[in-house]
C-alpha cells in the first residue's frame, strides 16, 4: 500500500465544541436522515407473528413477539455475518404476498415518523420476494405502494433501493429492473451479501446497465473484507456511496502525535467527498466492528470523511437512529453540531434530485436544528444563572 502523510501543520481536527449542550438533548427530536436501512431487517416482531399466521408461515422458533424479538436479537449478536443474516430467512418468509409487501413498507415510514426521520432509502432484493408466484415487478410495487401510503400519512420523504446479490448471477435483471422504476420510486441500485469469495466485478455488467443509464450506485464494501473490496466497488463498479466501509481503517494509520497517515484510496474517498453509509452496532453484531468504542466511525468523522450513521437492520440489532445518534453521541462525545453535520453529510448525499434534497434541508433539517439549538443554549443559560444565584 503506498501512503503519504495527511498535512504535517494540519492535526485531525478536533470536533466541534458545544457538547455540554447535548446532555440535556431529547435525541428522538434530533431530525434524521437514514440511508442504509434494509427493508427485510426492519420489520416489527407483532407483524411478523399476524403475517405467518395469515400465510401459513410455519418456520417461525415463537409466536409470543416479545419471545422472538429476543430471538432476533440475541441470534444477530454472535459477532459474524453468516450468522446475523440468518434470521432473515423468517423475515422473508412472510414477505411473500402484495398485502404483506404494502403494509411492511406502510409500517416502515410509520416507523420512520416515530424516530424523526424525515428522509429514509429502504433497500431490498425484490427476487426474495417471488416465492409464491409474484414477479418481481409485482413485488416493487407493492412496496412503493406502502411506502406511498406512509408517505401521505405521515409526510417522510423516501426513496427506494434496489439490491442484487453477490453470490447469485442475475445482478444485471436487478439493475435493469431498478431502472424500470426510478421514476416511480427506486432511486438507486446496491449490491449486498458476503463480501469473500463474491467480488464486485463480477457484476460489471450490471453497474454498467446503471452506469449508461445514468442512474445511482451504493455497494456493501469493506464491511467483513479489506480495502480492497472498497477499490473494487469504486473504481472497477463506479459506486457513488459506500455501504459500511469500516475495513477502510486499515487504510489510515494514526501517528503518536495525533495526526495521521493516510493511503491513496482514503485520499481519494476524502478528496473525492464519497459518502460513507455507517452502522455502529450491525457492525459490532456483525464482527466488522470489536466494540462501539473501536468503531471508526469517530477517526473517520474527524479527518473530515462524508460519513453518516445508519441503522442496517433495526430488527436485528434492536436499534433505531435515534439509539444510534444517543450511543455516538455518548460514546465519541459528539456535540450538536456533529450531529446537524452527518445529517447534512447524508442529505446531501441521498439518491433524489437536487431541488429535492435542498427543499428537505431548508424546509426541515435547518429549522429544527436552529430549534434545537436555541433550546439547549436557552437551558444552558438558565442552569448557569441559578448555578451562580445558589453560590
Amino acid at each position: 500500500m503506498i501512503e503519504h502523510r495527511y498535512p504535517e501543520s494540519l492535526p485531525v481536527a478536533p470536533l466541534p465544541t458545544g457538547r455540554a449542550l447535548v446532555g440535556a438533548l431529547d435525541f428522538r427530536r434530533v431530525p434524521k436522515v437514514l440511508l442504509h436501512e434494509h427493508l427485510d431487517g426492519g420489520l416489527r416482531p407483532q407483524t411478523i407473528v399476524e403475517l405467518a399466521a395469515e400465510s401459513g408461515y410455519t418456520g417461525l422458533p415463537t409466536t409470543d413477539p416479545t419471545v422472538l424479538a429476543k430471538w432476533f436479537h440475541r441470534g444477530a449478536q454472535r459477532g459474524n455475518l453468516p450468522e446475523y443474516l440468518e434470521g432473515f430467512a423468517h423475515t422473508i418468509g412472510v414477505m411473500q404476498t402484495k398485502d404483506a409487501l404494502e403494509r411492511i413498507a406502510f409500517e416502515f415510514i410509520e416507523d420512520m415518523h416515530h424516530d424523526g426521520v424525515v428522509y429514509a432509502e429502504v433497500r431490498f432484493a425484490p427476487v426474495f420476494h417471488t416465492q409464491t408466484g409474484l414477479t418481481q415487478d409485482e413485488v416493487v410495487a407493492a412496496v412503493i405502494a406502502g411506502m406511498e401510503r406512509g408517505q401521505r400519512a405521515y409526510g417522510v420523504e423516501w426513496g427506494v433501493i434496489i439490491c442484487a446479490m453477490r453470490d447469485r448471477t442475475d445482478s444485471l435483471e436487478a439493475a435493469e429492473l431498478a431502472i424500470r422504476w426510478r421514476d416511480k420510486g427506486v432511486v438507486g441500485f446496491d449490491l449486498a451479501g458476503g463480501e469473500a469469495g463474491h467480488p464486485p466485478k463480477r457484476h460489471l455488467e450490471a453497474f454498467h446497465a446503471i452506469q449508461r443509464a445514468n442512474f445511482y450506485i451504493t455497494i456493501h464494501a469493506g464491511e467483513a473484507f479489506g480495502p480492497e473490496s472498497i477499490w473494487q466497488a469504486l473504481q472497477w463498479c463506479g459506486a457513488h456511496r459506500l455501504g459500511h466501509g469500516t475495513r477502510l481503517r486499515n487504510d489510515i494509520e494514526v501517528l503518536p502525535d495525533g495526526s495521521v497517515k493516510i493511503g491513496q484510496l482514503s485520499q481519494y474517498i476524502l478528496d473525492r467527498r464519497i459518502p460513507i453509509e455507517m452502522c455502529l452496532l450491525s457492525n459490532v453484531h456483525t464482527g466488522a466492528c470489536a466494540s462501539v468504542e473501536e468503531h471508526p466511525f469517530a477517526l473517520f468523522h474527524r479527518v473530515g470523511f462524508r460519513v453518516c450513521l445508519n441503522t442496517d437492520d433495526r430488527l436485528m440489532s434492536d436499534t433505531s437512529m435515534t439509539n444510534e445518534l444517543e450511543i455516538a453521541t455518548r460514546t465519541f462525545n459528539l456535540g450538536l453540531v456533529d450531529l446537524e453535520k452527518m445529517t447534512m453529510n447524508a442529505m446531501k448525499s441521498a439518491f433524489i434530485d437536487h431541488y429535492k434534497r435542498i427543499e428537505i434541508i431548508h424546509k426541515r433539517l435547518l429549522p429544527s436544528y436552529a430549534t434545537l439549538f436555541a433550546e439547549l443554549t436557552e437551558r444552558a443559560f438558565a442552569d448557569s444563572l441559578r448555578h451562580r444565584t445558589s453560590v
